[in-house]
């Protein structure tokens, strides 16, 4: 599993085990297994819901989590465990909305690219969000960028280390090339330096990113106030690479491999949310001649039928 994956399995057992020492009034370290049932992980997800005003997404979440610890403990504990491990294993997911993802136009892209300061945090910044926007990747994927993951390709692509250890290699834009090769050369960074440090020269952090992103997105708004419209984050670079590949006619199955999806259904999401071309499909589709009909109130006995 990845870092992440692991780091929400650990959170989901330090919420777990402290409400399971609550209920039995026992530590953690002293629990019997006995006090991993279904009833008790029913009990625990209500809690997240009602107590923890946790959402239905997150509450899945935690759900797939104990769900794969009881596989997991069923091939050491034995059939004994199978009778719990079945009720366990049956309790369903819940059903959620699907918010719409979100995306920022260019215009808006460049708004934010263009506020970057010309200090070395601001030339950093530029080429972070640059990168983003390039590639497509995740964070995590970006700020895990060495020089060497560009280097050894003579700056033309990038290699990226995705989710469940997969790599993927992306082109990049001549113009990402070029501000890459000055970025190296000006900070003199060795190949196994991280591409884009923060001041102490480790990997930008996640809460990094997103802090720098802020401060960028309020200076944007005031030449582009359409910006306040969105709800940005580091992962809407994201969605709108993919949304902009896909208003230019590229195929889902090539976003998919860009973006680096397991599964073509995670594309798909782009093209629920894309209205542009929802409306350039109906435009294609003529509306039936069927001639308009004025409304004729029915007899009063059929009425009166009608109504009971």
């Amino acid at each position: 599993m990845s870092p992440c994956t692991i780091e929400a399995y650990r959170d989901t057992f330090r919420l777990f085990l402290r409400y399971a020492r609550d209920i039995v009034h026992c530590p953690p370290s002293r629990l019997s297994f006995a006090v991993f049932n279904a009833q008790n992980v029913l009990a625990f997800l209500a809690h997240l819901e009602k107590d923890r005003r946790n959402s239905r997404p997150t509450r899945n979440a935690r759900l797939a989590a104990l769900r794969s610890f009881i596989r997991y403990a069923l091939d050491l504990v034995g059939p004994e465990l199978l009778p719990e491990a079945q009720r366990i294993l049956a309790i369903p997911f819940k059903r959620h909305r699907q918010r719409l993802l979100g995306f920022l136009t260019t215009d808006e892209i460049d708004a934010i690219l263009s506020v970057t300061a010309a200090t070395w945090s601001g030339r950093r910044d530029r080429l972070l969000f640059t990168l983003l926007y390039n590639t497509g990747a995740r964070v995590s994927e970006v700020t895990a960028i060495r020089v060497i993951d560009v280097s050894n390709r003579d700056f033309k692509h990038v290699d990226l280390r995705g989710k469940g250890r997969k790599y993927r290699t992306v082109p990049l834009w001549l113009k990402t090339r070029r501000m890459i090769r000055q970025w190296v050369n000006e900070n003199r960074l060795p190949d196994e330096a991280s591409l884009l440090p923060n001041r102490f020269g480790q990997a930008l952090s996640r809460s990094g990113v997103q802090d720098r992103l802020r401060q960028l997105v309020i200076k944007a708004t005031r030449i582009c106030p359409s910006i306040r419209n969105h709800a940005v984050s580091p992962h809407t670079f994201r969605h709108s690479t993919a949304m902009h590949m896909l208003q230019s006619g590229v195929l889902p199955e090539v976003i998919s491999l860009w973006l680096g999806h397991e599964s073509l259904n995670s594309t798909h999401l782009y093209i629920e949310a894309d209205i542009a071309m929802k409306e350039k499909a109906l435009q294609r589709i003529n509306p039936p001649k069927t001639p308009h009909r004025r409304f004729k109130a029915d007899d009063k006995l059929l009425r009166f039928l009608d109504s009971l």
